[in-house]
């Protein structure tokens, strides 16, 4: 039997034997009541790690977004927000119907915004105009390119954001990717943002859950909307347990699957230069275009599944190949020769 290759995304690695043995060991408790030790393990590492004062484990990413953006604005409020963002793109209309807020989206280039456009879609008044509450930022920034944003873009960002009055959010589902891409520290990148969430079941293998961190204030009231929205968990601390070996022991190996990306990317331009692009590969995702080959993204990815090789489609033509802890080298290569023998 052919050994499946999952390139679809980082989502799909396994928890390490290390992760088992933790939550299986973990010790638990009421986790709504503040009694579980291996959930308050897991915030308190996850705030000092980031040199915030607090933070708060919840079940996704996506749960994570949608609990800051109801903790930091009220109805009618507006956000900015980049166009190919995961809080605008998927998850399914939440910051309107959840949160009652509308998104302005702005333009990038390679993942940054035009400060001037930033300041121009800023609005603070006016008793026809929604006031515009929060910044909301990304990195890795497109999960289609993973985008690595260095620190430096961030505070710039921020700065604007908070002469304005404004907070600013970070949606860093794959922050630790950037801070391995760049060489610095998570606390870096995030040092000037309000609050943030990260993931920890795509490149850091834990199984379920992502962190939101922030100030005490925006902690409380985002423990409040996660009760809400039903996030709400008891004995958590079996999941929170792999969580924690995840952030002591992953963030290490990262630049692996970014080598992996990089290599991925170089032999599918040697095959054409159109079908990928190795000077855009910054982290652990490759956007693949088969349009210069003449072929559509259904084509390929039935083809490569025959092989063992999955792959996710993200257009007609253009597919995301994600490098993770359950890629290996020999993978990538196979991947490679199997792209060659179908196209030619």
């Amino acid at each position: 039997m052919t050994r499946s290759r999952d390139f679809r995304s980082d989502t799909v690695t396994q928890p390490t034997p290390e992760m088992r043995r933790a939550m299986m060991e973990a010790e638990v408790g009421d986790d709504i009541l503040g009694e579980d030790p291996s959930v308050r393990a897991l915030e308190s590492f996850s705030a000092r790690l980031f040199a915030k004062e607090e933070a708060l484990f919840v079940v996704s990413g996506t749960m994570g977004n949608q609990v800051a953006i109801q903790a930091l604005t009220q109805r009618g409020d507006e956000i900015l927000v980049g166009e190919e963002t995961h809080i605008f793109n998927l998850e399914v209309g939440g910051i309107s119907a959840l949160s009652g807020v509308q998104a302005r989206p702005l333009r990038s280039h390679k993942g940054r915004f035009d400060p001037a456009e930033v300041v121009a879609a800023i609005r603070t008044g006016g008793i026809q105009s929604a006031i515009t509450r929060v910044l909301c930022l990304e990195n890795t920034y497109d999960l289609n390119r993973g985008i690595p944003l260095p620190g430096e873009y961030i505070d710039e960002m921020a700065g604007i954001a908070h002469k304005h009055g404004m907070s600013v959010y970070l949606d860093g589902a794959r922050v630790f990717n950037a801070a391995a891409a760049l060489g610095v520290s998570v606390g870096r990148i995030c040092g000037q943002v309000d609050a943030l969430m990260f993931c920890l079941s795509k490149g850091l293998s834990a199984p379920v859950g992502s962190v939101l961190v922030g100030d005490s204030e925006f902690i409380g009231r985002a423990r409040r909307v996660r009760q809400r929205l039903g996030g709400g968990m008891r004995q958590a601390g079996h999941m929170a347990a792999a969580g924690l070996v995840a952030l002591k022991t992953m963030p290490g190996r990262l630049d692996e699957d970014h080598e992996n990306a990089l290599r991925l990317a170089r032999g599918l331009s040697a095959i054409h230069p159109g079908l990928a692009c190795p000077d855009e590969t910054g982290t652990n995702i490759v956007r693949v275009d088969f349009n210069c080959l003449g072929r559509d993204a259904s084509f390929m990815v039935e083809r490569l599944l025959v092989r063992g090789i999955k792959i996710k489609p993200v257009g007609s033509t253009a597919c995301r190949m994600t490098t993770h802890r359950g890629i290996t080298k020999g993978d990538v290569d196979e991947a490679i020769s199997a792209i060659r023998d179908i196209v030619s």
